[in-house]
């Protein structure tokens, strides 16, 4: 049976100026396997999409890997990560009835057909009522959806209720993902500010403190308040006062979250050492000269051949709270 080496000690940090990699997860088991799941962006924070095995250097205590001798390549990230979208759409009175409707539809339709190229996507509604209306649960597919046919209730806005209550759907998706790690991402669109007053602000913000999903927020119209969604839009937010940007508003945060999924590398490997502790250094380099480091520390005892690069990680389950493993657990 194949057993898991210990990870002991972890460290992420940044290193030369231009990238910043960010670890998520390593798997590190017999006979020499070393898979590393992470994420690169810049030092501003934006995701850097596009990298292949080759703008990789492997280093074991500062000494190169040869990629050729290592079989340094990098796997479909599905094999032990899966991603979560969930589109929270504003169907209060002042969205149903204003006559938009249809460029909404298009917008929201659009949107899930892009992101669920890389995600599963789920589509919910809300109104003024405390409940949420579930107009798509989540899939992989995508598929058009029918706003027209959703029947409002309540003319008025629960936008802080309802982003607690997405919250919730979407933390109980991740438990219930079939894959070691799960990642969630809530996208909120209103064209105003809450109205319904059945949760404070207060509360909708220690909701989202609680949780490390990747939040956008899309605001389209007269009446939203760009400070309110700013603050609830952490990743992210796309905001107009115009209703005609309603489609190039959910196009910017779509090629956003394509960006922040594609950011993810599951960079496997065989390692040459065969006993003993050991320094990795990851360093992913662009064309332009942009650089950065990942470093851990792992045991190679008992490693030896053959080793094959493709095959699945071994990755800890994670807490689908926070998208990412205790200290603990990371080997911290």
């Amino acid at each position: 049976m194949i057993r898991t080496i210990v990870l002991f000690s972890l460290l992420a940090a940044s290193g030369c100026a231009g990238l910043k990699p960010q670890l998520v997860q390593a798997s590190v088991q017999k006979p020499s396997n070393v898979a590393v799941y992470f994420t690169v962006d810049t030092d501003a924070g934006d995701p850097v999409p596009g990298l292949t095995a080759e703008q990789f250097h492997i280093y074991e205590d500062d000494k190169i890997v040869s990629p050729s001798e290592s079989k340094q390549t990098i796997l479909n990230p599905e094999v032990a990560a899966m991603h979560y979208t969930l589109l929270l759409v504003d169907l209060s009175g002042s969205v149903t009835q204003s006559g938009a409707l249809p460029q909404l539809e298009e917008a929201v339709n659009k949107f899930t057909e892009r992101v669920a190229k890389w995600q599963q996507t789920a589509i919910y509604g809300f109104d003024g009522r405390a409940e949420l209306m579930p107009i798509r649960g989540f899939s992989s597919g995508g598929g058009r959806a029918s706003l027209s046919s959703v029947h409002s209730q309540d003319p008025s806005t629960n936008l802080y209720g309802a982003v607690v209550k997405a919250i919730n759907v979407l933390e109980k998706q991740l438990e219930h993902s079939p894959v070691p790690l799960r990642f969630g991402t809530l996208v909120v669109f209103t064209d105003g500010t809450d109205h319904a007053h059945r949760v404070s602000v207060d509360d909708m913000r220690k909701s989202l403190r609680e949780v490390n999903f990747d939040v956008f927020v899309i605001g389209v119209g007269a009446e939203i308040n760009e400070s309110e969604l700013r603050d609830i839009g952490r990743n992210g937010a796309a905001l107009s006062k115009d209703p005609a940007a309603v489609g190039a508003s959910f196009d910017k945060i779509a090629a956003r979250i394509e960006g922040f999924t594609k950011r993810y590398y599951l960079l496997s490997y065989c390692s040459p050492s065969r006993a003993g502790e050991h320094e990795i250094t990851i360093e992913p380099f662009t064309p332009d000269g942009k650089k950065g480091t990942l470093n851990y520390r792992f045991k190679a005892d008992g490693f030896g051949v053959p080793c094959d690069p493709n095959r699945k990680p071994n990755f800890d389950i994670h807490h689908p709270r926070t998208g990412k493993g205790t200290a603990k657990e990371n080997g911290q």
